[in-house]
């Protein structure tokens, strides 16, 4: 069976200087001038760069099949992402936002847990958004390699607390769990998102319960769905792999009455993937697009960083994962989870600066 991707490329400063020669990405500020067509079966993968300004031509050649096909993928890649509704705060996606995470647990990779405490946490969680993150995502069980399952009545009397302070100030707060009761008790704590590692697979009920929660849900691509989300990693093209197990994701949640308008997507950066292959993820990051959803992009403090930089221990690894979250920004990603929000909100306002001083570039 042979399978077909797209993926935006050739990224344009200025198109105003480029009449008809780009096209915006995913309603965002940046504009692409080449397509990259890929074709793939079980033995080979072909790949051609076509113009934006060449794309109908080479289309014609095409079969009504595979035309029909890229018609579809490229509609996904340039529409513009309806704003994210999380209770009475609209989070539009234009452009790019920060999602500080907040781990309520004891023992967590990044701040070894000093955030366990609920008061502790909040004035985190506080300083983060007064930093800039538009959403805080509030985890209560590590899914680091080899970290133990937990009950889920822990699990909710951790985040619960904390919940419902932030919620009480106006965040915005993203529950990160794959667990349908505790999903039940952080939305109605004050949560309006819901960030699954699992994609809503791990218990049965997630999928009812996100549907009438009605909030925004991140499906997160893993291989296993099982109790260690890092188990059974094996790919033949792991960019492409991921994308085919999230597009059958993002049918099947849709199909279960969850409109994609309210699908946030993530490759899973570091859940069961060998270095390079989460470097080859976050080369191809803007394939990610033709999926027609949000793309919410989390590196941040990861071991890859270490992997790249004489192994740095996880409280060492800021410049890389800055770096991360902006190359993932650079593609279109609209939401970057980060632990370090103050400084990776100021390198997106930087970034903000230049972008706005080349789409208003005289000609």
């Amino acid at each position: 069976m042979i399978k077909t991707y797209l993926r935006p490329t050739g990224f344009v400063e200025s198109p105003q200087r480029h009449d008809g020669e780009s096209l915006r990405l995913a309603g965002t500020m940046i504009w692409f001038s080449q397509i990259e067509y890929i074709q793939r079966d079980a033995t080979s993968t072909q790949r051609l760069l076509v113009s934006v300004s060449g794309w109908d031509a080479f289309t014609a050649s095409l079969s009504d099949t595979v035309r029909e096909r890229c018609a579809l993928l490229l509609e996904h890649i340039a529409a513009p992402r309806a704003a994210l509704q999380m209770g009475a705060r609209t989070i539009r996606l234009d452009q790019p936002h920060v999602m500080g995470i907040i781990n309520a647990t004891p023992d967590s990779f990044f701040d070894g847990g000093k955030n366990f405490d609920a008061d502790v946490a909040a004035d985190a969680a506080f300083k983060m958004s007064s930093a800039g993150a538009a959403i805080i995502d509030v985890g209560g069980e590590s899914t680091r390699p080899g970290a133990a399952l937990i009950w889920e009545g822990e699990e909710l009397g951790r985040v619960e607390p904390l919940i419902r302070k932030l919620a009480g100030a106006g965040t915005a707060i993203s529950i990160d769990t794959r667990k349908a009761s505790v999903m039940e008790g952080a939305v109605k704590a004050g949560a309006t998102m819901i960030n699954d590692i699992s994609a809503l697979l791990y218990d049965e009920r997630a999928v009812e319960v996100a549907r009438a929660s009605n909030v925004p849900v991140v499906l997160m691509h893993a291989p296993s769905q099982g109790s260690d989300p890092h188990k059974d990693g094996v790919y033949n093209d792991v960019v492409c792999d991921v994308f085919d197990w999230l597009e059958q994701r993002v049918l099947a949640v849709e199909a279960a009455g969850i409109t994609r308008d309210r699908i946030l997507v993530d490759p899973g950066i570091g859940f069961g993937k060998s270095l390079a292959e989460n470097l080859s993820i976050i080369n191809n990051l803007s394939m990610y697009h033709a999926l027609g959803c949000t793309i919410l992009f989390g590196a941040s403090r990861k071991r890859l960083i270490g992997a790249l930089s004489n192994e740095a221990a996880a409280d060492e690894r800021l410049g890389g994962s800055i770096f991360l979250a902006m190359k993932a920004v650079e593609q279109g990603a609209q939401i970057v989870r980060v632990h370090d929000a103050a400084e990776t909100v100021q390198a997106i306002q930087v970034w903000r600066g230049l972008r706005d001083a080349a789409l208003t570039a005289t000609i």
